[in-house]
């Protein structure tokens, strides 16, 4: 309200553009009702992500209409005509403009997977808002600029002549220096694509949860009452930390649930202080590495640190629990048990990797009983005989029931448990030969004792090992590029077994390919609808231009804010194609209008380019101030949103230069003048 009553100069034309506001919420509101998308962090942040772009067409309806008002020169119309050829005059353009943005966002409802799940309704969410703020600026922004505001002469508006008299003078050496301006963009361009390949990638920025969870895998011959004491002994020293506040741990999970875990396992939850009351530790990471150190004490135990929420979904990504996980799939477990080890003994040293472990699928003492079909047949007796009387020993058969009040057990007949573990004691059990003779399992069997697998994991059919680790300090996408130039160089494969990198790199690499294949087809539909808009393939290109330039702040915005390039930031360039396409249609459709009216191409840009500061600053302002809350608020879901912010808040701030400087001078350089070759139609 602020900025548009200080370009305005008239509280009442700010007053029409804040009223519009909440009605495109409610409509926003009324379409996530109508797709059945519920209020959570990423529907609603998609609805104040585009707060700060609702109020642009209703911006330039208001500002043309409150301009009509007070020419002189039209002071003899009447009211209603004059707002009606005010708003008349830019609908076409900010109709296209709004249809453009709604159309850039369509990308995000292609996304597959879980990518599709968290940005699907953020993407409905603003598409709905902006489809509002379209209605409004179109039907209820005249209808309330009839009501209160009035025609007559204006005051002069300091602040806007202050903005003229600067903007006036570098617009006419922008104009005269065409050449050198334009390749100045390029310069930037080409900067800012060099800086891009230097950006970090992530799939989704971690949030904070002001927790950690550390997950626990113990000896897998441990038992119950010694994991245990073991996780006890870990909350003591997670307690000792003045940051926890408290701790809750669990030991195992059991079969009726999901993901059954044995006793080996464990995780152990630490609930934090309030950042405020932290004494030693200036952040969480400090703690964590702190915490990493202390629980080392601890012989036996493997560690890895994570917070609830990702723990799920890093799980529900690679069935792992960290964010990153290399898959090694093959047939022999005794393969892929060995290639894990190679891969982890030779990445151990990149920098970023932490917890790095091998998923434990080894370790179980077992008693392997392996029938000799030769000697059973010499006895005459079956394999599956054989293979009862073993189940008989170890797992034991009901044989009665014992009732005791209203409860009724079952009595279980089987070896005592020294027995069922002990090879020999098993190799004494008795068979009955076919002649009846007493024949010992150990003659008929071999009966070792040996380590096998915990656990057969199993992947699309195929039997797998993963190596896992989580990354700090660095992006993932980084740390992959380490992890498989050294694979590649110190790894060999046997034919038939292969490596894949999964987590939360998977999902990166896919939302990204899928991106890149979509958004090239939706500059075309974009620059199809520009060609159809205005019926010049010229003018058409000239606006597109201002999508690769709005590249040049993004990318700034990424490396100042210290933020990775992740599918939130991508939603950020989505949106901040859409509003450089948004700026450039308003001013070269005034280009196209003030031709029509005998204007020099020189004269016209100019004038033009000078009518259009005060809408191109507002809107631009208006959407900045919106976003800066989410640039730099730490609330809960703000790291997903800080990225998506920083690309638009630092690339618009760059568009609307390079809007308000470059695009006049691409149009002298590239429009023919009037009469030559036939000058286009103007909107």
């Amino acid at each position: 309200l602020l900025v548009l009553a200080l370009f305005l100069g008239n509280w009442r034309s700010a007053l029409i553009v804040a009223l519009s506001l909440p009605i495109c919420a409610l409509l926003a509101i009324i379409g996530m009702q109508w797709q059945g998308i519920s209020a959570n962090l990423m529907s609603l942040g998609g609805l104040a992500i585009a707060i700060g772009m609702l109020g642009d067409g209703s911006i330039v309806i208001v500002e043309n209409i409150y301009r009509y008002l007070g020419d002189p020169n039209r002071q003899k119309e009447k009211k209603t005509n004059l707002i009606l050829a005010a708003a008349e005059d830019v609908a076409r353009p900010v109709a296209f403009s709004i249809a453009i943005i709604i159309l850039v966002f369509l990308p995000l409802l292609t996304l597959e997977g879980y990518e599709r799940k968290m940005f699907a309704p953020m993407a409905w969410t603003m598409a709905a808002a902006l489809a509002g703020s379209l209605l409004t600026a179109l039907l209820l922004v005249p209808a309330l600029a009839m009501l209160l505001l009035r025609s007559g002469k204006q005051r002069v508006n300091l602040l806007l002549v202050l903005c003229t008299n600067l903007y006036r003078p570098l617009l006419k050496r922008a104009c005269r220096w065409k050449v050198p301006v334009m390749l100045s963009g390029l310069l930037l361009l080409a900067a800012s694509l060099f800086a891009l390949k230097h950006v970090g990638r992530e799939f989704i920025p971690t949030l904070e949860e002001h927790s950690i969870l550390i997950g626990v895998t113990m000896a897998p011959s441990i038992s119950l009452e010694e994991a245990v004491k073991t996780v006890l002994r870990l909350e003591e020293l997670a307690l000792s930390f003045s940051e926890v506040r408290e701790t809750v741990s669990r030991i195992g999970r059991p079969e009726a649930g999901s993901h059954p875990h044995p006793v080996n396992t464990g995780e152990i939850q630490l609930e934090l202080l309030s950042l405020k009351q932290w004494s030693r530790f200036r952040n969480k990471t400090e703690l964590v590495d702190a915490l990493r150190q202390t629980l080392a004490q601890v012989p036996g135990v493997q560690f890895d640190f994570t917070q609830p929420i990702q723990n799920a979904f890093d799980e529900l990504l690679s069935g792992g629990k960290t964010q990153l996980s290399i898959k090694i799939f093959g047939e022999d477990l005794e393969v892929l048990r060995d290639k894990a080890s190679e891969i982890k003994e030779s990445i151990v040293d990149i920098p970023g990797l932490v917890d790095l472990s091998i998923e434990q699928s080894f370790g179980q003492p077992q008693v392997q009983v392996i029938a000799d079909r030769t000697a059973c047949a010499r006895f005459g007796i079956a394999v599956s005989q054989l293979m009862e009387l073993v189940e008989l020993a170890v797992g034991g058969e009901v044989i009665d029931s014992l009732y005791l009040n209203t409860r009724k057990y079952g009595i279980r007949l089987r070896y005592q448990e020294n027995s069922r573990n002990d090879p020999e004691a098993l190799g004494k059990l008795l068979l009955n030969g076919s002649e009846g003779q007493l024949i010992r399992l150990s003659e008929v069997a071999e009966i070792r004792q040996l380590t096998g697998p915990i656990q057969i994991s199993r992947e699309n059919n195929q039997r797998r090992w993963i190596v896992q680790a989580n990354v700090k300090g660095r992006d993932i996408g980084s740390v992959v590029a380490d992890i498989q130039a050294r694979v590649g160089e110190k790894i060999t494969l046997p034919p038939g077994y292969l490596i894949e990198y999964g987590g939360q790199f998977e999902n990166q690499q896919r939302a990204m390919r899928r991106l890149f294949l979509i958004i090239p087809l939706v500059i075309a539909g974009v620059f199809t609808m520009l060609w159809l808009t205005f019926s010049s393939f010229r003018q058409a290109c000239i606006i597109i231009i201002n999508i690769p330039l709005s590249l040049v702040g993004g990318v700034a915005g990424l490396l100042i804010m210290q933020q990775f390039l992740s599918v939130p930031a991508a939603v950020g360039f989505i949106a901040l194609f859409g509003i450089a396409v948004q700026n450039g249609m308003v001013m070269v459709s005034t280009f196209n209008s003030l031709s029509k009216q005998g204007y020099s191409l020189s004269e016209a840009v100019q004038e033009g380019a000078l009518l259009r500061l005060r809408p191109v600053l507002m809107t631009a302002l208006t959407t900045i101030l919106g976003l800066l809350p989410l640039l730099l608020s730490n609330g809960p879901g703000s790291e997903v949103q800080r990225p998506l912010a920083a690309v638009v808040i630092f690339g618009l701030s760059t568009s609307t230069l390079l809007t308000l400087f470059i695009l006049p001078a691409v149009f002298l350089s590239i429009e023919p003048k009037p009469g030559v070759n036939g000058h286009s139609q103007p909107m």
